[in-house]
């Protein structure tokens, strides 16, 4: 008896032990819960959005069509200035004396066609009763041509002179804000068609043009869309645009294309846009920086939070949740921001239920705990609250 007692004690003290080697049995995690949901869709207004710049419609180079020395300057440096507005005096004495001396030449040759013009005038009676032959009568009236020819031309070098006299004012060719003068009073300038100083630069203001560059994928999806009438070509129609500035959270300007370039660069692989703005206040200054959105056409599309987006290197992917609850992946195709949401172009479909929170929780082959959720856009949640 005591040796029966004996051994089951020995029995219970090695299944302690043993217990006690093994450790506490440890059972599978839970899988982490993530909220999922169906990609909105929606008919949206779709806005690509461009970088780009300001540009003058009109900048010109302000230089004198004559030389000589500058006499007075007639503007302030920045300020607007209208077409035809005086800017600079050249000295005008030169130009004055050359209109006088031309006016004298005519006088002289309106003397001479006169005389010559009365000498053919007497001639012509004697020339009939042959008093007066025909060669001499020839010289006459050659004389009188000659006269004319001479007075002609002082004409033509009077209106020269007084052409020349007009161009020492030089005056605003366009209306825009003008820069500041490159030449002070009393400098020699040199002026005409070739060589001549510059005195000063003028752009135009109002309106103004932004311009940007697309890429060639772009490009190629408005030729698509226009091409089924999904979307008028902007070389056909002018579609609305919209500019921020820098220091704007809203699109607060709107213009209109009015030009796309006929080729798409081979460096670069875009191609140039050009949209035009109204300007009344002065505002928009050419040279400043700005993010335009055009329009891209009205369709139907899938929508979800920017968030749910995760970047694989150069790559975007979505990740979605399968019936059997394990983790996957899609490769997709942004789009612009609609109503607060990211636009998938491509690599999603309807019926895919994405992770839209919880996201760091979640890893491809994982089995995860899919919750219900609902995407909603901005101004569906406006309207809800």
């Amino acid at each position: 008896m005591i040796r029966i007692v004996h051994f089951g004690a020995l029995m219970l003290i090695s299944t302690v032990l043993v217990s006690c080697g093994r450790g506490p049995i440890v059972s599978d995690p839970a899988p982490p819960a993530v909220t999922v949901s169906l990609p909105l869709q929606k008919s949206i207004t779709e806005w690509d959005e461009y970088t780009g710049r300001f540009t003058a419609l009109e900048t010109v180079e302000v230089r004198a069509r004559v030389s000589g020395f500058i006499d007075s300057i007639h503007f302030q440096e920045g300020q607007l200035v209208k077409k035809g507005d005086l800017l600079f005096v050249i000295d005008q004495r030169p130009y004055q004396i050359a209109v006088e001396l031309a006016k004298a030449d005519i006088e002289r040759a309106q003397a001479k066609l006169d005389i010559a013009t009365q000498d053919v005038q007497r001639a012509t009676p004697l020339l009939n009763s042959q008093a007066l032959t025909e060669r001499e009568f020839d010289t006459r009236r050659s004389i009188q041509r000659d006269a004319a020819g001479q007075l002609n031309s002082g004409k033509a070098t009077l209106k020269q002179a007084e052409l020349n006299l007009e161009w020492s004012e030089v005056r605003a060719p366009i209306t825009g804000r003008i820069s500041n003068k490159r030449v002070d009073a009393g400098n020699l300038i040199t002026g005409g068609p070739t060589g001549a100083t510059l005195l000063t630069v003028i752009v135009s203001v109002d309106p103004i043009h932004f311009e940007f560059d697309g890429s060639e994928a772009d490009f190629l999806r408005y030729l698509r869309l226009a091409a089924v009438g999904a979307r008028p070509s902007s070389r056909d129609v002018q579609n609305p645009v919209s500019v921020r500035l820098a220091d704007e959270s809203d699109y607060a300007h709107h213009g209109r294309m009015d030009f796309v370039d006929n080729a798409v660069n081979a460096k670069t692989g875009t191609i140039r846009g050009r949209a035009v703005f109204e300007n009344k206040n002065g505002l928009l200054t050419p040279g400043f920086f700005g993010r335009l959105r055009l329009f891209g056409g009205e369709h139907d599309a899938l929508l979800i939070p920017d968030a749910a987006v995760a970047s694989d290197q150069s790559r975007k992917i979505v990740f979605i949740v399968g019936a059997d609850g394990v983790v996957g992946t899609k490769l997709v195709e942004l789009g612009p921001i609609v109503d607060g949401l990211r636009v998938i172009r491509s690599g999603l479909a309807p019926t895919d239920r994405i992770i839209v929170d919880g996201l760091q929780r979640a890893r491809p082959g994982q089995k995860v705990k899919p919750e219900a959720g609902n995407i909603e856009a901005a101004a569906q949640k406006a309207e809800s609250r």
